[in-house]
């Protein structure tokens, strides 16, 4: 006599894709302890990416064209002490600029007025931030140049750099990628020395950069040379360079981000003691 086989409705049902209840509830601590631990890389996630994503698609501008309209119309043009104020300003209670602050500002400020540099380089000049500090903490007959890869973000650090009172004798901005214009700035642009050097473009080309300067023969025997974002997002393979090829005395200056202070970033010195 042949069997039946078992009724449909009495065998088990298997979903696929679901996760029980106990599972969930069991990630459930885990999930909270990391939100609670990272909830300040959690907020700098949706002000500087989400957020400024969203306000580019509707204003069809970009962060860095925004900030130059809201220093049009709050800063004193010539004063670029109230231009840098205004920038924070912008970025602390409107829309996050990833600057560099006035933390690390006062610490690029010190050490410009220590070393009175007759040149320096700046590769990243981003919405010339720092390259006002630097210009107006140079002494008088010294020069600046800057390189920005990006077209449209130079033209906005160009008119910053003007409104603020600068001409192109103190301060030379120079559109193009740093891999490309290091080779070209002692014979384009007639730079024989850089004595002080900021790196403030990305932490991956930081190595890259040096090793450029120094196989020009840019900087000088006890030039100085500052990184800005080496522990975050981190440049360990330029930090690891700087510290065992026995050419550098490395000095880092703890900080936090700007309006982040709990994520914890750094600005790393080195002394270049020429190629020997």
């Amino acid at each position: 006599m042949r069997r039946s086989s078992p009724s449909r409705s009495l065998q088990p049902r298997t979903q696929v894709g679901t996760m029980s209840p106990a599972i969930a509830l069991a990630f459930l601590p885990l999930v909270v302890t990391l939100l609670v631990r990272y909830r300040h890389h959690f907020r700098l996630l949706v002000r500087s990416i989400l957020l400024r994503s969203l306000r580019d698609c509707l204003s069809e501008l970009r962060i860095e064209e925004r900030a130059f309209s809201y220093v049009l119309t709050h800063a004193l043009p010539g004063d670029p002490g109230h231009i840098l104020t205004t920038l924070d300003h912008w970025s602390s209670h409107c829309e996050y600029l990833s600057h560099m602050g006035p933390a690390k500002g006062q610490i690029l400020m010190r050490l410009v007025e220590e070393k009175a540099p007759a040149c320096v380089l700046e590769l990243g000049t981003y919405c010339a931030y720092s390259t006002l500090l630097i210009a107006r903490a140079l002494p008088a007959g010294s020069r600046l140049l800057t390189v920005e890869q990006d077209p449209r973000t130079a033209a906005v650090a160009e008119k910053l750099i003007r409104l603020a009172g600068f001409d192109e004798r103190t301060v030379e901005l120079i559109v193009g990628s740093s891999e490309e214009v290091i080779p070209r700035l002692r014979t384009q642009y007639q730079l024989s020395r850089a004595d002080l050097v900021l790196l403030a473009h990305r932490p991956r080309c930081y190595l890259r950069d040096l090793q450029l300067l120094e196989a020009h023969a840019l900087m000088p025997a006890g030039a100085t040379v500052l990184a800005d974002h080496v522990l975050f997002p981190g440049a360990p393979r330029f930090l690891q360079y700087a510290k065992s090829c026995g050419r550098y005395r490395c000095r880092l200056h703890h900080t936090g981000l700007p309006d982040f202070p709990a994520i914890k970033d750094g600005i790393a010195q080195l002394t270049y003691a020429g190629p020997g």
